[in-house]
């Protein structure tokens, strides 16, 4: 089938998400991203078009299962933020026609979810997501943000730490810089220490998410974002110790590793230098309000179970989505609009996302354990 719709090149991560899945595999090669979409001309939405990674055939509203259960109010804070980056972006969005949309849901009120449903049913068109086999579930993971108590300076208790991007590879960065073990032991990084936290395999964790927050000793929260790589590729905890039958598959979790961790601390190094990937910091703006969740690469702050990451060939960065799935270790439904504002190298495909659970201990348990099959809805403008 030809494509009728395409999304444009845009420009991804923002944020450096890589979904706690990355902690089983080794994280993938980052996708190309998708061509120009264009709506059409008539103003009537197809009823089937295509892209590169996934087939979309138009639906009615009662066919999307939960979609009237949801409770729209909670969801509408993210799509005002979701409007927020797609019209700063209007540029680069291709030919998406989100400028009236958006522009509609300003002057509707927030807190009547009948309104806010009506909103979407007349506005938009729902798109059964498929991938290009014709299988209509996919893989449904969470990430989230790590929040963790630590200090500026280093302490008896706070002894680990978290680094800023290395001065000297600001001017010329490496191709392929030293690996995280060759980093550590050669004394370079020494002075560029951002914080101290005292967990080694949480400050990796925090690592591999790509953000955190930081509660300091006077009360204060100090938030810390992605700011590069020593461009080495990721190499699973989790699959490190299966090879070495140190883990069941089943323990291969962010909280078995923890586990296994504080069972062999002799070992703990040996563990996170197996992957060779390093990721530094740098501290945000304190005028941020730390209530907000991380930006995601729509420029945009991300809300707690109301953001995914997605694949940028499959769906346009900013596109209300409708996600049915359960929730970790479970068959309870998991049932609800979400907004495609993040991405991430190990998000690929048509039907596949990345949850995000929001900041924190609670959040992270839930983005650890979470590996469902689900569904996706694609909204697009009429």
């Amino acid at each position: 089938m030809i494509s009728k719709y395409k999304w444009s090149q845009v420009s991804v991560v923002a944020i450096f998400t890589i979904s706690t899945v990355a902690l089983l595999t080794a994280c993938s090669t980052p996708p190309t991203r998708g061509t120009g979409y264009r709506s059409s001309s008539s103003g009537v939405a197809p009823s089937a078009y295509s892209s590169s990674i996934a087939n979309f055939s138009s639906v009615s509203w009662q066919a999307i299962p939960g979609w009237q259960d949801d409770e729209l109010v909670q969801a509408w804070p993210a799509w005002q933020k979701s409007c927020e980056g797609l019209l700063k972006r209007s540029s680069r969005n291709g030919d998406v026609n989100w400028r009236q949309v958006c522009t509609q849901a300003g002057n509707l009120s927030s807190r009547d979810s009948q309104a806010i449903r009506r909103y979407f049913e007349n506005n938009f068109q729902a798109y059964e997501v498929r991938n290009n086999s014709g299988a209509d579930t996919g893989l449904i993971t969470g990430y989230y943000e790590p929040v963790m108590n630590g200090s500026q300076t280093k302490t008896s208790t706070y002894s680990v730490p978290l680094y800023a991007y290395p001065a000297a590879w600001k001017k010329s960065k490496p191709n392929l810089g030293p690996t995280r073990a060759e980093l550590i032991s050669s004394g370079v990084l020494k002075g560029s220490e951002i914080a101290w936290v005292q967990d080694p395999v949480a400050a990796a964790f925090m690592q591999i998410q790509g953000s955190g927050k930081i509660r300091l000793e006077d009360g204060r929260v100090m938030r810390l974002g992605f700011a590069g790589t020593n461009e080495q590729p990721f190499k699973s905890f989790a699959q490190w110790l299966l090879d070495r039958k140190e883990i069941t598959r089943s323990e291969a979790t962010m909280q078995g590793i923890s586990q296994w961790a504080k069972r062999n601390p002799d070992r703990v190094n040996e563990m996170l230098n197996a992957n060779p990937r390093f990721v530094f910091f740098k501290e945000l703006p304190s005028n941020v309000d730390a209530d907000l969740g991380p930006t995601g690469a729509l420029g945009v702050p991300l809300t707690g179970e109301r953001s995914i990451a997605i694949d940028l060939q499959a769906m346009p960065l900013g596109a209300p989505v409708f996600l049915a799935t359960t929730r970790p270790l479970s068959n309870q439904p998991l049932q609800k609009l979400v907004f495609a504002q993040d991405t991430g190298k190990a998000i690929v495909g048509g039907v596949r996302a990345d949850y995000y659970w929001g900041s924190g201990d609670a959040a992270g348990e839930a983005a650890g354990r979470m590996k469902q099959n689900g569904r996706v809805w694609l909204l697009l403008p009429r």
